[in-house]
This record gives C-alpha cells, structure tokens and sequence, in this order.
C-alpha cells in the first residue's frame, strides 16, 4: 500500500471507506481478510458497569472527499490564443491551403502565403511567408465591390516545416535550370547529353510524385480563405514531409552533381560524376565507352564535340603517308610531315582522361588506338580483317561496373596491337636491314668499302668544294660498291645509298661538305625519322674523318719506310728523320687505338644493347623509337667523346679534331 497509495486524498477515501465497514456489520460477522486491520472506531467506555449502546458512542461518518477535475468546457492554451487572434483579426492560416503552397514550392513556383525570392544572384532563393492579403468583402455581393486588408498568422513551427520542404523545390529549380541551359548550347556533347537525359529522367519522375501529392489533395474553387474548409484533406505537411524525404535525398545528390559538372566536359565530366559513385555503371559513361570500344578496337576516333582524352590534329587528320619506294624530290620534300603524322596526329590529352582510368593505363589505350591507325593508314595491312577480327573478341562489352574486366581487355588489345606493329617492322617493312645498313655503311661497318669509296674519291675531295660535280661522287660511289663485297647487300639497300654534298662556304674543300645519304620512306621513317639520321650524318662525318687521317698516316707511313734507307745515307738527317718516324708511329697508334675504342666498344655496344631489346619486342612503337633513339644518344655520346656539362659539352671533341688536323698537316709536311 505504500508503494501504491501516493495521494493525501486516496488515503482519506480508503480510510473512510474502511470505518463504514467496520460500522454497518458486528465484529463477529466480519470477513476473516478484515481481521487483521486496525479498528477505527472509537472505543465504548464503562459508565457504572455499563456500556453505553454502539450507536451512541459511534462516531459520524466522514463526508466523501472527491479528487478535483478540471471542468469539461475549460480550453487549452492554444484554443484560447486561437480565438484571441480571431477576434484581434489575425487568424490562422488553415493547414491545407499551406499544403497547397508547399505543393507550388515543391514545383518551383511561389504560393499565395508562401513565396520565392531571388536573393545573391539568380541561383539563390529564399523564402518569404506573407501574412497578409487584400481579399473582397463577404458582405458586398452586389456592386460596388469593396476590399479589405487581411492579416494572418503562421505559427513558427509551421513555418520551419515548410522551410524544409522548400529546400526541395529550391533543388529542383536549379537541376531544372541546369537542364535547360544545357540543351540550349549551340554545340553540347554526347557526354553531357546522356548526362541531361537521365537528370530529364528523374525530373519526370519526380513531377510523377508531385502529381499524385496533389491527387491526394482536396481544395476548393472559393479563392476566399475564410471560406476555405477547416477539415483534414488527407494530405498534411507533416505527411508531406515523410512522402519527400526520399526525394530531397535524392535532389541533394543531383544538385551537387550539376554543381560539380558545370563548366566541364568530355572525360573531365565523368571525372566529376565518379566522385559520386559508389558502386554501379553511371550513365554519362555509355557515350565514352562507346568511344573508347571503336578506338581500341578499330583505330578510328569518332569524337566530333571533343570529349575524348585523345585528340587529332586538324591539320594531319586527312594527311596521306608517304608512299613507299618514293625518292621524288616533290615526295621527299613531305617526308619530315609523313614522320610526324605518327608523333603529332594525335594528341594525349590528361586533362580529358577519366579518374577511374589512371594516366599509365589512359597511355595504353593511346597507344593501342594509334597503334591501329598507323597499321590500317600508313603499313596498309592486307591481313588487317582478320587482325581486327582478332582483336575484337579479345574481350567483353566494355563496362565501367567492370574495371578489371576493362584493363584485362585493353592488355589483350595493347599487346595484339603491337606485337602486329611489330612485327610488320621487322617481316615486311625489313627495319633489321636497314638498321644493319645504317650500321655498315654510315657507320663505316664495312671496312673494305670504306676504304676503296675513300681512295677513289681522293683526287676529287681534294678539290675546292665549289668545283665538286654530283655525278662524279654518285660514279665513285657504285665503283665502291661494285668492288668490295657491298655488292652481295639486298638491291633495295644499295639503292638507297647515295653520295651528296652539304652546304659549304667559300674555301671549303670536298673533304668537309662531302657525306653519305642512306634513303628511307614510309613507314621505316616514323623510326628513321629525320633526326635519327642526322645523327647518324654527324657521326659519319666524325668516322669519316677518322678514317681519313687513319689512311693519310698509313700511306705516309709507307713512304717513309720505303725511303728510309735513302735518308739513311745523310748522316745529318738521320735523328731528324728518327724523330718523324717516332711522331708518326705514336699518332698511327693513337688514331688506331680510337678507332677501335669507337667501333669494339661504341658501336658495337650499344648495338648489342639495341638488339636485345629487338630481340624481346616488347612494348608499342613508341618504346621502339625510344630504344633506337637511345642507341643513337649513347653511341654519340661515346663515340664523339661529348660531354654532359652544358657549355663544355664539345670540349673532347674539339681537342680530338685539333689532333686530326695536326696529323694531316704533319703528314702534308713530311
């Protein structure tokens, strides 16, 4: 009872209700559960040894103590400040006709109590409850019509609810606003298009969601608010809140989306929607992919609003190649453009390359797709319907829910690719032949040849450069040819030789314009292009001198020997001529000795080098040009004893060519 019994006034009620008891019935017909409670009755005293009767010594009854209660037709709070505003003449807004502007805010439009207003720019709106309206008389139905100020009153949490749900329709509205601007653009990509669509999408489906809201609504015709029914609709902010919330995730989502995009395109725009992906294939990504499939599998870029992060340069996208076997001098003069249409056709733009894809792989595709081209264009490839067949069912549809799926695919196509370049090179194009060309006769690898074209053409060399006749170099060269075992090379080599003179300048002599040409075309010049064979110009021109001086000693040489018993005779020439003899031995010694550094360990060398990576055929051509370009670095480098401080970097050279010229003046003297 102590637990249950709280109240001052429960506990007089339950103790007046026991002394009732206790008084209407006798102590022996009490019920045994009473027997053990305190009486409450007064005890009878003893007058006389009597007892006075029960009924005259019972105390009365105590009067009932009821709990008070509140009146029935007491209000609440919030009843009576309702009728005080009515009175005062604001009222509240009834919660349907709200409902009915929170549905305009949900569309982007303003309501009658509830509006937009653009605040800080076009894009940001807030919202403005309007509490009151000029509304016509009741009473005046018949002309002249009169018209009243009316105020309301919007309780402040209300007014939170519907802030709340205008966040919605604020989203919408940019989203909207996006999508209009966007399909208004002279030239949008395909890329931002897919984009649009599906943001148009989901912006039918929410205009499919607002429909039935307002289906769910009931309203009337009567403008008049006052007329306006006071009665649950079936629709209430607070349900309206509930039915949104999915959506307002939804619109956030969107929202930070357009933001994110704007300004953006092509592979950038993919970028900026991967952010925020989770998981699953995002929709702009149908149109790069199929981008992507047609350039690694066919070589072909379809990007006409420049959305892809591989570009073509306008200027070569309808550039022919070089036609091979050509030596036309009209052909020649566009063999330097034919070289760059490999290095310079198309572009790797970073900036377009997807985050997803990573810049190494992003090169790969590049390479793969240009790999393509350079074999249906420039190699024109008979067999390349039965390549492309074989590189179309190198991998699956293209997804980007299936990332290593996409890198297996484009592994598979980058090594057909290029082991088909590759090999088109080396059993078609025949690049080992030319390289080993190269290697013999502007390298000076043939030493017979080298040194018969040498001994013909001195009598000519020796003359003014200006008195040089092409015709007469062209005739010492076939005569060099003819007589040393360069006549057993390919007939194609041996036609790309050729004899010519560079530029020279008043008191040049043959010796120092004269060089040898070796021919390329299309596609070994993408290898050979116009650089690589200036360096092997510049070496040829070192060699050449070397072997020069070489010759020039050892025939001097063999005078001396030959006329040393003559001088043997003079007594008083004999220490002089002594000492020629020991000079001229030391410089046949030096300049052998730097012939064979130069050809055994230069030449040779790297040329090792360069065909262990032949060997392997690994990588595009890219890393084939790469190799072969740093074959010809090393080989100069070393060759020409160059060195790598800027502004020294001749400073070997030049005391090796003043050696040269000391020699031929040392032997011009004896």
């Amino acid at each position: 009872m102590k637990d249950t019994v709280t109240q001052k006034h429960d506990v007089l009620l339950f103790l007046h209700s026991l002394q009732q008891t206790s008084s209407s019935s006798p102590v022996e017909s009490r019920p045994r559960s009473h027997s053990l409670l305190p009486s409450l009755t007064v005890p009878s005293v003893a007058v006389n040894g009597h007892k006075p009767p029960a009924s005259s010594v019972s105390p009365s009854p105590l009067p009932p103590i009821e709990k008070p209660t509140i009146p029935k037709s007491s209000k609440t709070k919030a009843e009576i400040l309702k009728e005080f505003r009515a009175k005062a003449g604001r009222p509240h807004i009834p919660e349907h006709v709200l409902v009915r502007d929170t549905l305009y805010l949900l569309q982007g439009i303003s309501g009658n109590y509830v509006i937009f207003e653009e605040a800080n720019g076009e894009e940001e709106k807030k919202v403005i409850f309007r509490e009151s309206s000029v509304r016509r008389q009741s009473s005046s139905s018949e002309p002249p019509l009169t018209y009243v100020l009316q105020k309301w009153h919007i309780s402040p949490s209300t007014q939170a609810l519907v802030l709340r749900l205008s966040e919605l329709g604020h989203l919408y509205s940019r989203v909207s606003a996006f999508v209009q601007d966007s399909e208004g653009q002279p030239s949008i990509g395909l890329i931002k298009q897919s984009l649009c669509h599906h943001l148009q999408q989901q912006l039918t489906e929410y205009y499919r969601m607002v429909a039935v809201l307002e289906s769910q609504m009931k309203t009337k015709d009567d403008p008049a608010l006052e007329d306006a029914p006071q009665t649950s609709t079936g629709l209430t902010l607070r349900r309206l809140e509930v039915w949104t919330e999915d959506w307002t995730l939804r619109m956030r989502m969107m929202s930070v989306s357009v933001e994110a995009c704007r300004g953006n395109s092509g592979g950038a725009l993919v970028s900026s929607i991967h952010e925020y992906t989770d998981n699953g294939d995002p929709f702009v990504s149908k149109p790069f992919f199929a981008t992507l499939h047609r350039w690694i599998y066919s070589g072909d870029l379809h990007d006409p609003f420049l959305e892809f992060f591989v570009a073509v340069d306008p200027q070569l996208a309808n550039q022919n190649y070089l036609k091979r076997n050509s030596f036309d001098p009209e052909d020649l003069r566009e063999r330097e453009t034919g070289a760059k249409i490999w290095k310079s056709k198309y572009k790797f733009r970073k900036d377009m390359l997807p985050r997803f894809v990573g810049e190494e792989f992003g090169r790969k595709i590049f390479s793969t797709g240009k790999s393509l081209n350079f074999i249906r264009y420039s190699c024109q490839d008979s067999e390349w319907v039965a390549t492309r067949s074989k590189l179309s069912t190198t991998g699956k549809v293209l997804k980007y829910s299936d990332i290593a799926g996409l890198e297996r695919s484009i592994d598979s196509a980058y090594q057909v690719a290029s082991k088909r370049l590759f090999d088109m090179f080396f059993d078609k194009f025949k690049l080992m032949d030319h390289l080993l060309a190269l290697k013999s006769y502007l390298l000076l690898g043939h030493g017979d040849f080298a040194e018969h074209l040498m001994e013909t053409l001195s009598p000519h060399l020796a003359k003014p450069a200006n008195n040089l006749q092409r015709h007469k170099l062209t005739s010492s060269l076939e005569t060099a040819i003819r007589a040393t075992n360069a006549q057993f090379d390919s007939v194609d080599v041996l036609r790309r030789l050729d004899a010519r003179m560079l530029e020279f300048t008043h008191g040049e002599i043959g010796w120092d314009v004269f060089t040898l040409e070796y021919k390329v075309d299309s596609p070994v010049d993408t290898v050979l292009d116009p650089e690589a064979m200036r360096t092997y110009l510049r070496i040829f021109s070192h060699l050449w001198r070397m072997k020069r001086v070489d010759i020039a000693l050892r025939n001097s040489w063999m005078k001396i020997t030959s006329e040393s018993k003559s001088f043997a005779r003079v007594p008083a020439l004999r220490a002089d001529w002594h000492q020629i003899r020991i000079a001229m031995s030391e410089m046949i010694f030096f300049i052998r000795q730097l012939q064979s550094y130069t050809h055994l360990v230069v030449i040779e060398g790297c040329w090792k080098e360069l065909q262990e990576f032949l060997k392997k055929k690994e990588g595009d051509l890219d890393s084939l040009i790469q190799a072969h370009r740093a074959y010809l670095e090393r080989m100069e480098t070393r060759a020409m004893l160059l060195r790598s401080k800027q502004g020294k970097r001749e400073q070997y050279l030049s005391d090796v060519k003043e050696c040269f010229d000391r020699a031929l003046n040392f032997v011009e003297g004896v």
